[in-house]
């Protein structure tokens, strides 16, 4: 049933939509890998570009974000603690992932296109907040608007890939989209741990700059489906078609039991997720010593080529890798190998491929929380790695192919509903337990009164300083203080916490699979 609809065909329209839904939960045999890839159309190539672009600068921001808010005030950072930024990471998840569930349809109603024009126009303002006023609130500001704007972005940009593929080659298409967004999501990490070691606000100035490209590839766009969308409005302008609320029809969607458990449950997933890129950098920050990594690949002295230094994202001391520069190996993963992993999906069920998925990305949680060791944090975040591209593109085919026809963005709108859970309670509760089990900043001020220093001088350090205090209070090694500090804290358990969440996820995701699968397929 259209958005649009005369009253007279609301019952028809509902149990079409019924059978739509029934049909759109039943896997479909996909094409062979090439074929597969073959199939795909010129428009879907053309939206990956402009998802690639926006990724690049977005990630830009996000992978550093967390070092940004934690490095101190001297260093050119905001200073904050972990639950302060968490705050910001609160408004930001609501803003970006509860928008699109509401205004995904004006992608549908007003055209693809002239969202996504709109939508980068507001995310290069953003960014320019964020660089022109250095401070808590400037960051706060500029997050709401980069929000703001990738949630306009998300649905016509997905909304155009649905419409854009057949149910036989979605599973590839999903997984090459995927893919190569994640070209972006890598080059953005290496600019910003290259930008940062001149400026913070180096690394906001260029990302406005990037994203400006998407304007160029706008011009290669051609919306499909746009013809039936022109004529849908021809007919309201005419009177034979009513306008409803998008609210109201948003609302009604959501309604569906089928629709809103699925959501439900996936919300764990993106509460690990989120976890990989608000608190693992900290972590990484605190307490992981790449030292054996760089070593194992490049001697004692470190790479001496000056683009290997920026790939990899070096340390000033070409000793160590930067935290982003290890995260990265995820979107390097994704970026080289996704399309093997979206035809090994594609051989699985879709509950069996998003359950074993999130499984791979709880076991590394666990495993990332309970070493310092760079090679061990660098095979926990390629198990996480492996997890999300078995998963997340899994659940963005699921939910576009369940999806009425003619409410493909809003369904896809619909699908950030699950982020805006899992992320706003990561935001909330991940940057907090933190602070209770992992701070390094917080574990150094113990540490200095213990030692002697009285709490007045302690409390007087500025965030993020602690630690360096520390060092020249005590006369000891930054290694050895960091392993007294790690051996005398249950660090681990901060992970061990979000793995648990994702244990529970897949559990549901499985139950869901078995119990309400068949009851959406039965009653259509």
């Amino acid at each position: 049933m259209d958005i649009e609809t005369s009253k007279s065909e609301v019952g028809q329209g509902s149990a079409a939509e019924g059978a739509n839904a029934g049909h759109g939960v039943a896997d479909v045999p996909q094409l062979g890998l090439w074929a597969a890839i073959g199939s795909l159309s010129y428009v879907f190539w053309v939206v990956g570009g402009m998802e690639m672009v926006e990724r690049l600068a977005y990630y830009g921001v996000k992978a550093v974000a967390t070092l940004y808010a934690k490095d101190p005030v001297s260093a050119g950072g905001l200073g904050v603690t972990m639950t302060e930024f968490g705050t910001i990471l609160t408004v930001w998840a609501l803003t970006q992932s509860l928008v699109p569930a509401f205004t995904g349809g004006l992608s549908d109603r007003y055209g693809y296109k002239e969202t996504i024009a709109v939508s980068t126009v507001v995310k290069i303002m953003g960014y320019l907040v964020m660089a022109f006023f250095h401070s808590y609130g400037g960051f706060f500001a500029g997050a709401i608007l980069l929000a703001t704007g990738t949630a306009i972005f998300k649905p016509g940009i997905q909304g155009t890939l649905v419409n854009s593929t057949s149910r036989e080659n979605s599973s590839m298409a999903w997984g090459i989209f995927y893919q190569t967004v994640n070209i972006g999501g890598f080059i953005g990490p290496l600019l910003a741990g290259y930008l940062r070691k001149l400026a913070w606000s180096q690394v906001f100035y260029a990302c406005a700059a990037i994203i400006c490209i998407n304007f160029l590839l706008l011009l290669l766009y051609k919306e499909p489906g746009k013809a039936e969308r022109l004529e849908r409005a021809r007919q309201e302008k005419a009177g034979t078609l009513a306008r409803k609320s998008l609210f109201t029809e948003s609302m009604r969607e959501l309604k569906k039991p089928h629709v809103w458990i699925y959501l439900l449950i996936f919300s764990g997933f993106w509460f690990m997720f989120n976890a990989l890129f608000d608190v693992l950098p900290a972590h990484l920050d605190d307490w992981v010593d790449s030292s054996d990594v760089v070593g194992s690949l490049f001697g004692s002295e470190g790479p001496k080529s000056g683009f290997v230094r920026f790939f990899v994202v070096m340390d000033p001391t070409n000793t160590h890798i930067q935290p982003e520069g290890m995260l990265n190996l995820n979107a390097g993963l994704i970026m080289t190998t996704c399309f093997l992993f979206a035809w090994l999906s594609g051989r699985m069920k879709a509950i069996t491929s998003m359950v074993v998925g999130t499984l791979f990305a709880s076991a590394s949680l666990i495993l990332t929380g309970y070493s310092m060791l760079g090679w061990m944090s660098f095979i926990a975040i390629a198990i996480f790695s492996i997890g999300e591209m078995l998963s997340s593109p899994k659940f963005s085919e699921y939910i576009g192919n369940f999806a009425p026809s003619d409410k493909k963005a809003m369904y896809l709108g619909f699908s950030q509903i699950p982020l805006a859970v899992g992320w706003t309670l990561e935001g909330q509760f991940g940057t907090r337990l933190y602070d209770h089990f992992a701070s390094k900043d917080i574990f150094s001020r113990e540490l200095l009164v213990q030692r002697g220093m009285p709490q007045t001088e302690v409390d007087a350090i500025a965030n993020g300083e602690a630690f360096q205090r520390l060092v020249a209070y005590t006369h000891e090694t930054p290694q050895h203080l960091t392993q007294l500090l790690h051996s005398t804290h249950n660090v681990g358990a901060v992970w061990l916490i979000m793995a648990t969440v994702g244990v529970f996820s897949a559990a549901g995701m499985y139950w869901y699979g078995k119990v309400v699968h068949k009851l959406a397929s039965r009653s259509a």
